[in-house]
């Protein structure tokens, strides 16, 4: 009998081990299990905040803070990819909608394109980084220091153009996101400091395993009604998930061209967070009290941000090489 329950209590973990060390694959078929699930959806999108609360934390619970001052030892390049991420998309996005017309013509898909562009990267985009293969230390940082000002800046692009678009002020927003981050911070912190950075990492397959099931509980949450509005409207649907692709890569792209010169493995690893913006964030900050445009836009984001590091992994690997090659080759 004490046998049988030693196997019941380690099934658990076996399990959450065993799917953390699925990797791209699992974080793959979330966005099509999202989709062909809709009740699913249904049942966990009241769970919503809890789950980016949990994303937020667990990312925060392993970041090295000790290691991590240690890499600020480029603040140029540090300064100037924060710079990118949180204050020239947003503002590029904004331009551009407005030149284009696209806040009187669509204003549900311009929100969600200005909620994208004023969003901090998702806080797993360094690990996905480090998943394909690549170094996730400036990804990292700027992660960290683009989180800490994404509620004054999120606010400020709130003010210049958005208006009354938002059900929320655009000072609130910005205290809400400050809440939310506060409260994953202290929560990972008190982590931290019961269980201690070692077991952390010696639990990394099956904390990775958890942070997969939690991410299928956020995408479900937000892609339940993805089929019903491909039912409904084919035709937009179809447009709105290429724009969401769109975006995804262009973002990709224009930062790894951009970023270049430090070397085009970091490059791909700061367009790779660049290009991952954490929406989970945004509706948490708004209650998703969002418009229907708006929400099937967030949602289909997920297909991008799920299958780009599956179909993403040779060439982040043939640029690691590279860089490898280079390193190697140069004189000592």
């Amino acid at each position: 009998m004490p046998s049988i329950l030693k196997i019941l209590l380690t099934l658990p973990l076996r399990a959450l081990t065993w799917l953390g060390g699925q990797g791209t694959r699992a974080v793959a078929a979330i966005a099509f299990i999202a989709v062909a699930v809709p009740p699913l959806g249904a049942l966990l999108r009241p769970y919503v905040t809890e789950a980016i609360l949990g994303l937020l934390c667990i990312s925060f619970m392993r970041v090295d803070l000790v290691a991590l001052l240690g890499h600020l030892r480029r603040p140029a390049l540090i300064a100037s990819a924060t710079v990118w991420t949180t204050i020239a998309v947003p503002l590029i996005v904004g331009l551009l909608a407005h030149a284009t017309g696209l806040d009187k013509s669509s204003p549900g898909l311009f929100l969600a394109l200005m909620l994208q562009g004023m969003a901090s990267p998702m806080m797993a985009a360094p690990a996905l980084a480090a998943l394909i293969g690549l170094d996730a230390t400036l990804p990292l940082v700027t992660l960290v220091t683009a989180t800490a000002l994404v509620p004054f800046t999120a606010s400020l692009f709130a003010s210049l153009f958005l208006g009354g678009m938002l059900g929320i002020s655009p000072l609130a927003l910005g205290a809400k996101l400050l809440a939310i981050l506060a409260v994953s911070l202290i929560g990972a912190t008190a982590i931290r400091w019961i269980f201690g950075a070692e077991a952390i990492q010696r639990h990394k397959r099956p904390i990775d395993g958890f942070t997969i099931l939690i991410l299928l509980v956020f995408a479900s949450a937000v892609m339940g009604d993805v089929a019903h509005d491909f039912v409904a409207d084919p035709v937009f649907t179809i447009g709105v998930v290429l724009l969401a692709f769109a975006v995804y890569f262009t973002l990709l792209t224009v930062t790894t061209l951009i970023f270049r010169r430090a070397g085009y493995e970091r490059a791909f690893a700061v367009g790779l967070m660049v290009s991952q913006r954490n929406l989970g964030l945004m509706l948490a900050a708004t209650a998703g009290a969002l418009p229907p445009t708006t929400w099937l836009y967030f949602a289909v984001t997920q297909f991008p941000i799920h299958l780009a590091p599956y179909l993403l992994t040779p060439i982040a690997r043939r640029l690691t090489a590279r860089a490898q090659a280079s390193t190697v080759a140069e004189p000592t």
